[in-house]
């Protein structure tokens, strides 16, 4: 189906590390496209290391190109937060720094509106016994990560399985699905 990019808007999202966030968008009807990079911080074209040792200020981030007459951006925030602990201030499962933390990037002010509606019905699902701590920021730049990052669960697909459960994301989204 051939959609008019000028009606394509885009959502980011920061959720840890960033190979796992790409496949649960990449697989919803309506996105167009996804690509892993770095966002948040202060670093103009910042790398994987100094990002990783936490000389930039970004967090792994994906940014999403959808068309919203196919999908919502509420679908896109069900999505994330399916795919996050936005309970953990430290990182996202084995993975800790500040670079792994969550956040919602929003584009405009109804991105903004829609996301902190989220967080608050979240919080009132009674579904997480600590406090939601995934900010909402204004999108800043977005950098591209390198090119070996992109679709890595595709390019490497038994590296990316093996890291997924081992770093403990499988089973905390199952638990999760099991208590939904």
């Amino acid at each position: 189906m051939e959609t008019d990019d000028s009606k394509h808007e885009e959502a980011t999202f920061s959720g840890g590390c960033f190979w796992c966030m790409q496949p649960p968008f990449d697989a919803l009807e309506g996105v167009i496209s996804t690509t892993v990079g770095y966002s948040g911080g202060t670093e103009k074209n910042p790398t994987y290391h100094e990002v990783c040792y936490g000389m930039t200020g970004h967090l792994e981030s994906v940014r999403i190109v959808f068309d919203p007459e196919r999908i919502s951006y509420e679908k896109l925030l069900d999505t994330f937060w399916l795919n996050v602990d936005p309970t953990d201030d430290g990182g996202q499962f084995v993975d800790r720094g500040g670079h792994y933390k969550t956040a919602i990037f929003y584009h405009d002010d109804e991105q903004k509106r829609i996301a902190e509606e989220s967080i608050k019905k979240l919080e009132e699902s009674g579904r997480y016994k600590a406090p939601i701590v995934t900010e909402v920021r204004p999108v800043m730049e977005f950098y591209p990560a390198e090119d070996y990052h992109q679709n890595y669960y595709q390019k490497n697909p038994i590296g990316y399985s093996t890291y997924k459960i081992g770093s403990g994301r499988e089973r905390y989204m199952q638990h999760m699905k099991d208590i939904k």
